[in-house]
């Protein structure tokens, strides 16, 4: 490839916007449509990863450790939770980890809605409980925050890598 050149590549990505550009709206129906083939993963369960997913992809992005990304700008008036998650993380490092990425996101927006949760509990007057889903409600929600997080992170990768060359 010669300098100045342009690389086509389908649903290229770059310029800060790769897992948006990669089209993670158009894998969700497929993944969809496979599990319900299978038969192997009930109707509420596939409803709970569908909407995982759609959450990670649109609100969860490694992204969040810039402070001007899309996925701070779509929580609104909310980013101001993130901005401490901006300032510890730095960009493209543990944030965009394959796994501890979104491990650290999931804890973090845990403590904060957790603390949240238990002061308005407590200034109401009433203890927390805070009850235990299931294990395969957990697995549902886990793959569908981790795989666009995944996604994301080895679409950064490889266009960094097409960049350098």
């Amino acid at each position: 490839m010669e300098r100045g050149e342009t690389l086509h590549l389908p649903h290229a990505v770059g310029k800060g916007a790769s897992a948006n550009r990669i089209g993670y709206l158009r894998r969700v129906p497929s993944v969809w449509c496979c599990s319900l083939a299978a038969g192997a993963v009930s109707g509420i369960l596939i409803v709970i990863f569908l909407f995982s997913y759609l959450f990670s992809s649109l609100f969860f992005s490694p992204d969040l450790d810039l402070r001007q990304s899309r996925a701070a700008q779509r929580w609104g008036i909310g980013r101001v939770v993130w901005i401490p998650y901006a300032r510890i993380f730095r960009h493209r490092a543990l944030s965009h980890h394959i796994v501890y990425g979104p491990l650290t996101r999931i804890l973090y927006l845990g403590a904060m809605l957790g603390l949240v949760y238990w002061l308005l509990l407590r200034y109401a007057g009433y203890r927390a409980h805070f009850p235990f889903p299931s294990w395969s409600v957990i697995a549902a929600v886990v793959f569908g925050v981790y795989l666009p997080n995944q996604i994301h992170a080895i679409a950064d990768k490889l266009w960094t890598a097409v960049r350098r060359h």
